[in-house]
């Protein structure tokens, strides 16, 4: 059997300031600068949310060129980016290839990944697509010897839990049971005509605040 962990929640963005804003007002602090994504033409700033668990703001990097395919987490489409939003999850693996061979639902293709010394394997559809409309998590697999979020600046935050909202929560509750996290997430039905969407309780110096 699998065990997968969350591994980080990614808010999409504009702008990277437009992000910044978006968590600073929903949990009163701001995250931290990132980096670069070369082959996706994006940038982040990131927010630890423990030992190996963190917040990411990603949007598309206006200094970078275009890359020659569809960019990740659905930021070519201009209704997702037309704000800001926690889009989707990260789950973390130790055998991403396993993991995806598993999986009930398509959940994109094994790309490989760089960012300054960091280097990483994660699933993204063709198509820069959300699976199951970003409540389904992109898989990733570090190729590093300690998690990122160790070296981030410790700002006081720790993820509570994150709750999942789909019309089919079904679906999103065997996919959850074949990687080993059923009990990580809480996953909730919603009426057919309204759209999946994420949730995420914070613990932070302010006390607990949600975000998405």
């Amino acid at each position: 059997m699998l065990h997968c962990h969350i591994d980080h929640i990614a808010v999409t963005a504009p702008s990277l300031e437009a992000g910044a804003e978006f968590v600073a007002q929903a949990l009163e602090v701001r995250p931290q600068p990132g980096g670069e994504h070369e082959r996706m033409g994006t940038h982040n700033l990131l927010l630890r949310l423990g030992e190996s668990t963190y917040l990411e703001v990603i949007a598309p990097n206006p200094k970078a060129p275009k890359p020659q395919r569809p960019r990740w987490f659905a930021l070519d489409d201009p209704n997702a980016v037309s704000r800001s939003r926690l889009a989707t999850w990260i789950a973390r693996t130790t055998n991403i290839r396993d993991a995806l061979a598993t999986t009930p639902e398509p959940l994109g293709q094994i790309e490989s990944m760089s960012r300054g010394a960091l280097n990483w394997l994660i699933s993204v559809p063709p198509d820069g697509s959300l699976p199951l409309g970003g409540v389904a998590p992109a898989l990733i697999e570090w190729q590093v010897p300690v998690h990122p979020a160790s070296n981030m600046q410790e700002m006081g935050c720790s993820l509570v839990r994150l709750e999942l909202f789909h019309p089919e929560p079904h679906r999103v509750t065997a996919l959850l049971g074949v990687l080993g996290l059923p009990h990580s997430v809480r996953v909730s039905g919603l009426l057919s005509a309204h759209s999946p969407f994420l949730v995420a309780h914070v613990s932070t110096p302010h006390g607990i605040r949600t975000i998405g």
